[in-house]
């Protein structure tokens, strides 16, 4: 059976008009925080979904990653998996160990916004209050469960009608990319391309292609499929918000057990090297205001080279003129060198842009440095997990 066959059972959606798909710099005025090393958005439920429905509208390209435990613990150790993270668009918290970290470091962050749950949200509100419907391609999972998640949804007739899917099995991200492939996916003009294969490889694919999609959303929500499925049932909500939905996720798939059990060993590594340390280090720590009011952001050219200086304290007191110093070096043209010699202090708000304007780098494959970093800014990054910012881009 080729990959769309037998699932267009509910009406088709009235097709419009699409415009040609945007890309443009990093969002600066996103509200990120760096969270051991990674960027993520401080939004709830209603507000990612609303920004996944307003890009789906505007046709605007938006990845969306779902770091948990898992991603993060695998980005600290793979520099290509955690530039996938670093490079979405929308990255929001998928597990409660983030979520207790993040409060233990002053961080703002209230709630988990997991990958199923967006996806429900997505669901239920599709075609709905003026909200555009959307239309849904599956690319993974096991061989029959991508078509019976099809068939659940569009025997709702929804807003959400599902438009095709294929189960590639388990070969390369080579040999699941080719432009056969990236067609048929075009060709069923979906607004949401829901990826689920190994949170890697996953995340790799979404990556490689990005830019031959014809989509406006897409992302790797690797369980999704399984659940609308009905193949594996979801943890109770009481579960899922006490931080244990690991332990029913071991109950529905044995073998995930050893996942769990090497990311808890890694989480407790991680508590006593850095969580614990930036912990303390935040509540002891203490910038005076004319720190941040006295800072300076600087952009400039110089030998060819775009360099943004640093000095002062920079951070959530001050983040409107660093987001607009950061849009400026975005656009600016050649290598980029930021100077920390002046630089005294950097929070994991000012952080988590810093980290937007990094991957806007890795995407141009532009050449990043930075120097002159004091030890006690180095220190920072070490505890936010963030040190690899340190090493150049060639």
């Amino acid at each position: 059976m080729t990959p769309n066959d037998t699932i267009l059972a509910a009406p088709p959606l009235t097709l419009v008009e699409r415009p040609v798909l945007t890309r443009s710099l990093p969002d600066f005025s996103r509200e990120v925080y760096c969270v051991l090393g990674l960027p993520f958005d401080l939004v709830n439920l209603q507000q990612a979904t609303a920004r996944l429905h307003q890009a789906s509208s505007e046709r605007r390209r938006c990845f969306l990653s779902t770091p948990n435990l898992n991603f993060v613990i695998a980005c600290l150790r793979d520099q290509q998996f955690r530039s996938t993270v670093i490079q979405s668009n929308l990255s929001v918290i998928d597990g409660m160990p983030i979520v207790w970290i993040a409060r233990a470091l002053g961080l703002p962050f209230t709630e988990r916004v997991s990958g199923s749950t967006l996806f429900d949200s997505l669901r239920s509100t599709a075609g709905k209050n003026g909200v555009d419907p959307m239309r849904i391609y599956f690319f993974g999972g096991l061989p029959g469960v991508a078509q019976l998640a099809c068939e659940k949804i569009n025997a709702d007739q929804g807003g959400m009608q599902a438009v095709g899917f294929e189960t590639p099995g388990f070969g390369s991200v080579e040999d699941m990319s080719t432009p056969e492939t990236i067609k048929r996916i075009n060709d069923s003009r979906p607004d949401f391309l829901v990826v689920a294969l190994s949170a890697k490889k996953g995340q790799e694919w979404v990556q490689r292609n990005r830019n031959d999609l014809d989509v406006a959303l897409m992302g790797h929500l690797g369980a999704v499929i399984n659940f609308v499925a009905g193949t594996v049932s979801r943890a109770p909500r009481w579960v899922q918000k006490s931080g244990l939905e690991w332990a029913w996720r071991i109950k529905e798939e044995p073998a995930l057990w050893r996942r769990y059990w090497n990311d808890g060993r890694t989480l407790l590594q991680l508590l006593v090297s850095v969580v614990i340390p930036g912990a303390l280090a935040a509540r002891r720590q203490r910038v005076p205001a004319a720190q941040f009011e006295n800072a300076r952001m600087e952009v400039r050219s110089a030998g060819g080279d775009c360099e943004l200086v640093l000095a002062g304290a920079i951070g959530k007191p001050n983040l409107g003129p660093w987001q607009a110093a950061l849009t400026q070096a975005a656009r600016a043209e050649g290598p980029l060198v930021v100077d920390c010699t002046a630089l005294e202090h950097i929070d994991s708000a000012a952080l988590g842009s810093l980290i937007l304007l990094y991957g806007s780098c890795i995407a141009e494959q532009r050449p990043w440095a930075v120097i002159n970093a004091s030890a006690q800014v180095r220190r920072q990054l070490e505890l936010h997990c963030a040190q690899y910012l340190l090493k150049p881009l060639p």
